[in-house]
């Protein structure tokens, strides 16, 4: 065996004892998470009740604040991706044709949720919840939309600005304009399309810092899916245990996906 075929298996090897290693880091709280919705700590004995109890057997009138937060943020999450993609790609996509001196600005502007910790968001954000809730009459946690939109921002910003830099918007737009399409259709026929995996990669980090957001729906006394697993904590720790645990396997397979989809795009490049 040559030498270098020796130090490219050595590699291989050490990848993925490296990978073994992080990966039982990662898996074993998950696993104590899952023993704990299982377990009963006085007992010790094993049963499935909590889980039984999550998906409708038994009395679930305890569980009432879990799947009115997961409703919520559900319908935050796809009111979120909404606002996000309806102010950012247009204005990430004229920044580019029209305006490309200003690209740093908007990066900065977009990149400064950040630097900013969600407590800091929440002081900012009083007065305006404020307002709605004397003046609209409404404090539905719908409106938590707006502030996930603040916080989605630079995590989407990346995605969307990787799939953009992947092509050539001018001379897709120029060609497009030439054969009397207007904006709109540039944008939903032409550009967009070619954007496919990097919209999902947005949507899919969107999703998942939404549905794990709590401090500013705790502060602002807004119902989501994390105040609910807090509220039903109180009551049932078992149950809340085994929602903690979706949740989190859930958002382990957004960030595959998306790991997935980029590995697609790279390859795409490499090819062409």
């Amino acid at each position: 065996m040559s030498r270098a075929a020796s130090k490219a298996r050595n590699q291989k090897t050490f990848r993925w004892v490296v990978l073994g290693l992080v990966g039982l880091f990662l898996a074993y709280p998950l696993y104590a998470l899952f023993e704990f919705s299982i377990r009963f700590p006085l007992t010790g004995k094993y049963s499935w009740d909590a889980w039984a109890r999550l998906f409708g057997a038994g009395d679930g009138a305890r569980l009432g604040p879990l799947y009115v937060g997961l409703q919520n943020s559900l319908v935050i999450a796809l009111l979120t991706l909404t606002i996000m993609f309806v102010l950012l790609l247009p204005t990430m996509v004229w920044v580019r044709l029209r305006l490309p001196g200003l690209t740093r600005i908007v990066e900065f502007i977009v990149l400064l949720p950040l630097t900013l910790p969600a407590i800091v968001l929440v002081v900012g954000l009083v007065p305006v919840y404020r307002f709605i809730a004397t003046k609209v009459l409404d404090t539905h946690a719908i409106w938590l939309a707006f502030a996930y939109v603040i916080l989605v921002l630079p995590f989407s910003y990346r995605a969307l600005d990787s799939g953009l830099s992947a092509i050539d918007v001018k001379t897709l737009t120029a060609a497009a304009r030439s054969m009397g399409a207007s904006w709109p259709t540039v944008l939903f026929r032409v550009i967009l399309p070619n954007l496919s995996n990097a919209v999902a990669s947005a949507a899919f980090i969107s999703i998942a810092v939404v549905l794990g957001e709590f401090t500013i729906a705790r502060m602002l006394a807004r119902e989501n899916l994390q105040t609910g697993v807090m509220l039903v904590n109180q009551a049932a720790p078992q149950v809340a245990a085994a929602v903690s645990l979706l949740t989190l396997l859930f958002g382990i397979a957004l960030l595959v996906g998306l790991s997935y989809i980029t590995s697609r795009q790279r390859k795409k490049k490499v090819r062409s």
